[in-house]
């Protein structure tokens, strides 16, 4: 995959990650049913329970501002810096992701569809960075500064 390919799926999956913390941001603000299930089913209960804010600050906010901050860094100029902050921002997610699941599974004994699919879109986005970081710096293009004079470049072709 190359470096572009890479980080124009790393934007979709972000985008699509700021399209589902917006949905829950807006149901938990909005106090309406999410539609999940007959009358909310088991989002409602994990949306309205003590789990669902951080300090009084709805865990879906926490998640948008998350996704908005990682489509920043995606944004940004494409260097190693930008690069490592991605990862940094994704690693932050999965961790709150898998301590929000645990507490579906454990404390809860409830799934929300709409986390589930935030923490795997989290989880993707965690080994597509990390990927992305590890390849380091794209081999810069060639310019034509780099081509040799004509005269050089006929030469050596002729040799070859």
């Amino acid at each position: 995959m190359s470096a572009r390919t890479l980080r124009l799926t790393l934007i979709v999956l972000t985008v699509i990650g700021i399209g589902l913390a917006t949905y829950l941001t807006y149901i938990h603000y909005a106090n309406v049913k999410p539609l999940c299930g007959k009358g909310g089913g088991s989002c409602l209960k994990v949306q309205t329970s003590q789990y669902s804010k951080l300090a009084g600050v709805p865990v879906a906010l926490i998640g948008l501002l998350g996704y908005i901050a990682i489509l920043g860094t995606l944004l940004a100029p494409d260097e190693e810096r930008w690069r490592f902050a991605t990862v940094a921002l994704t690693l932050g997610g999965f961790g709150f992701s898998a301590y929000l699941t645990y507490r579906e599974v454990f404390s809860l004994e409830a799934i929300c569809e709409y986390c589930v699919g935030s923490a795997i879109l989290m989880t993707i986005l965690l080994g597509l960075s990390t990927w992305r970081f590890l390849r380091g710096d794209p081999p810069p293009e060639p310019s034509a500064a780099d081509d040799p004079p004509a005269g050089e470049r006929s030469a050596a072709a002729a040799r070859v």
